[in-house]
């Protein structure tokens, strides 16, 4: 199986020693990207996407571009690409003249990009059970497999990509690219609210290990009314959670 392409490393509680990050130089860049690496940007994009998630970057931080730039050892041109990014996808909000800063999410906000997210991920494990192929079960084995030594190292930031590979791997075998775009893009919105309700809670943590061996088995099994149901119940348990954490 292909693994997905990796963040750039983290400690074990998921920050991200500025004393570690390399990326290319921007001369560079035009010389990977004809040799099939990712744009500069790219790799500033998933360092910043990182740190809002990890609670580096916190709620309603401005962002300072000069010492994020220190950070990176990257100009404010990638990183203003990625900061566009970033605000398409409701990580950031762009203040006209003034910057960005970091989306902070209220309690409402939360409940109604749950309330979508759970009617998405049902309806994509009913459609995945028409479409997928056994082969991409077994990747999805695989990742789940790799996800529990994540877990049982206690290695949150392996896991919580595991566990979101594996999200997005169901919802691509739906074959349904308006339900792929749609959850993509509140998924996004709502990854910090939920890395952190699991670094809060062990308990439910654990709960989320066996509730992903019920949806896997489900999935195996092509049992659609079974794993939209259990898709649904693991988004609703989260969402109680992510309630306890804000």
């Amino acid at each position: 199986m292909t693994r997905p392409h990796s963040s750039p490393a983290t400690s074990p509680t998921g920050s991200l020693p500025s004393d570690v990050i390399a990326f290319p130089t921007e001369e560079d860049e035009g010389t990977s990207s004809r040799a099939g690496a990712k744009p500069l940007h790219h790799e500033v994009l998933a360092t910043v996407r990182d740190l809002i998630i990890h609670n580096e970057l916190a709620p309603g931080k401005r962002l300072n571009e000069r010492i994020l730039c220190e950070r990176l050892k990257v100009s404010r041109t990638p990183l203003r690409e990625a900061l566009k990014v970033l605000s398409h996808e409701g990580l950031v909000e762009l203040l006209p003249n003034r910057g960005a800063r970091v989306v902070k999410l209220t309690p409402e906000d939360v409940r109604h990009l749950f309330e979508i997210l759970g009617a998405l991920e049902s309806l994509a494990g009913r459609l995945a059970c028409q479409h997928i192929t056994e082969a991409e079960i077994c990747e999805i084995k695989a990742v789940h497999y790799h996800m529990q030594a994540q877990f049982i190292r206690c290695d949150l930031p392996d896991y919580f990509r595991d566990n979101q590979e594996i999200h997005k791997r169901i919802v691509a075998a739906a074959r349904n690219p308006v339900l792929i775009t749609m959850y993509e893009n509140l998924n996004c919105r709502l990854l910090r609210a939920r890395y952190l309700a699991s670094q809060t809670d062990r308990e439910r943590w654990a709960a989320a290990m066996r509730e992903h061996e019920l949806i896997i088995d489900a999935l195996s099994r092509r049992c659609a009314d079974e794993l939209a149901e259990l898709l649904q119940q693991h988004l609703n348990h989260k969402y109680e959670a992510v309630c306890r954490h804000l």
